[in-house]
């Protein structure tokens, strides 16, 4: 755990914070690789990237802010944490495909191709991110007895982001990264086998994120909002599940123009 960088002047330059640029970053980066491969604008691609990475911020955020409203409005002062915070990954993906899906409309770009594009570079950026949250001692997990557990000693840490000191804890922050790498790999690795059709990417990803992050939220020992039994985030989980597997079958069942056809008649327009 190391959630200083180092001090510039006095100032604290948080490990997090680094690493979570470094993962928008990355993550935009490859989308824009994949975007040139599939013929589509670059320009537009990395407008809408900076679109992305902007709701993805403020929904991620807002999100924290409602699951953890009880904490937030009993003293003002919490609001601030809000500027150290990452916030809740769900609600910066949710606001970040609301915004994408506008921007798509408006811009006549194929949509599901232009998701496709996208999808691997969230799990990127994800795996990077999800090491951010390990260096800060956030987004911990439940006490364990486990060969692999880890245990935090930074005191920082503890009056920062409450990570339990001196006790070993399951490393959630490395199921997740690890989760997301292998999403990555299996997408990059399935996307042109079978019959592919655009979306299809993007809505395996959704799927297999939403499976991998309900069963990793078992594991969790940070305090988080629930809706019933469940976290929040798992409440959101089964409810893109069913939704994926729609939307795949959906989809999987249209007639659909070449990816690169599309995005010609798209700059043309």
């Amino acid at each position: 755990m190391h959630p200083i960088l180092f001090e510039i002047g006095g100032f604290p330059v948080y490990t997090y914070g680094v690493l979570l640029a470094a993962a928008y970053l990355l993550g935009l980066q490859f989308a824009l690789r994949r975007a040139k491969a599939r013929g589509l604008d670059p320009n537009r691609v990395m407008d809408l990237g900076i679109w992305i990475i902007i709701s993805a911020l403020v929904g991620a955020k807002l999100l924290l802010l409602i699951v953890e409203w009880d904490t937030f409005t009993s003293d003002w002062r919490e609001l601030f944490t809000l500027t150290r915070s990452g916030g809740v990954f769900y609600g910066g993906l949710i606001a970040a495909v609301a915004v994408a899906l506008w921007y798509l409309r408006r811009h006549r770009l194929p949509m599901w191709t232009v998701t496709d594009v996208f999808a691997p570079g969230i799990a990127l950026g994800h795996v990077v991110g999800r090491l951010g949250c390990l260096f800060a001692g956030c987004c911990f997990g439940r006490r364990t007895d486990v060969p692999w557990a880890i245990t935090f000693h930074n005191e920082f840490a503890a009056q920062n982001v409450g990570t339990p000191l001196n006790i070993p804890l399951h490393p959630t922050q490395l199921y997740e990264a690890g989760a997301e790498l292998l999403i990555l790999i299996l997408l990059l690795a399935t996307e042109r086998k079978g019959r592919p059709f655009p979306g299809r990417t993007f809505w395996g990803y959704m799927f297999l994120y939403a499976v991998s992050r309900f069963i990793i939220e078992f594991y969790r020992g940070d305090p988080r909002g629930m809706v019933g039994a469940f976290s929040t985030s798992q409440f959101v989980s089964l409810l893109i599940i069913p939704l994926s597997l729609v939307m795949l079958v959906v989809l999987s069942r249209r007639l659909t123009p070449d990816p690169k056809s599309s995005a010609k008649r798209a700059r043309a327009a």
